[in-house]
């Protein structure tokens, strides 16, 4: 059991192609890169106070490895999901990731107490946007 205090955080790793342009695309969308665990191999993207996605080379990724990196464009390895506060801000991030690169990964899903959208990034990691009506997961 944790303590009252502690939040727990999520940290997904990611292997990319071109650190600069993944950087560019996530902080097009409002997210910030934390220097501090940044560099030529890394770059820490900090989604919310306990969701991190950490870009990586995909020659530093297989450092961490001994598996195939998967080419995200033709397989699927991994569907993030984020919550979003309102079903505008479902469409606002999509919408934007969009604009920035993303390409269109699914069909939207509308099933009146919930919303979701999908987009994948550039390097074709799949990237879910789902917002829940609060009153529907009320116990």
């Amino acid at each position: 059991m944790t303590s009252p205090t502690y939040q727990q955080m999520i940290f997904v790793n990611l292997p990319v192609n071109d650190l600069d342009a993944s950087k560019k695309f996530f902080t097009e969308l409002g997210y910030s890169i934390n220097p501090q665990f940044s560099d030529d191999n890394a770059a820490s993207v900090v989604i919310s106070d306990t969701i991190v996605a950490m870009l990586l080379t995909k020659p530093f990724y297989a450092t961490f490895t001994k598996k195939e990196i998967a080419d995200a464009t033709k397989t699927s390895e991994v569907l993030v999901a984020l919550s979003a506060e309102s079903r505008a801000k479902v469409d606002e991030l999509v919408d934007k990731a969009l604009a920035v690169g993303g390409t269109p990964a699914g069909e939207t899903q509308d099933h009146g107490f919930m919303y979701g959208r999908s987009f994948d990034d550039p390097d074709g990691h799949t990237w879910e946007v789902v917002w829940m009506d609060p009153a529907a997961i009320q116990s």
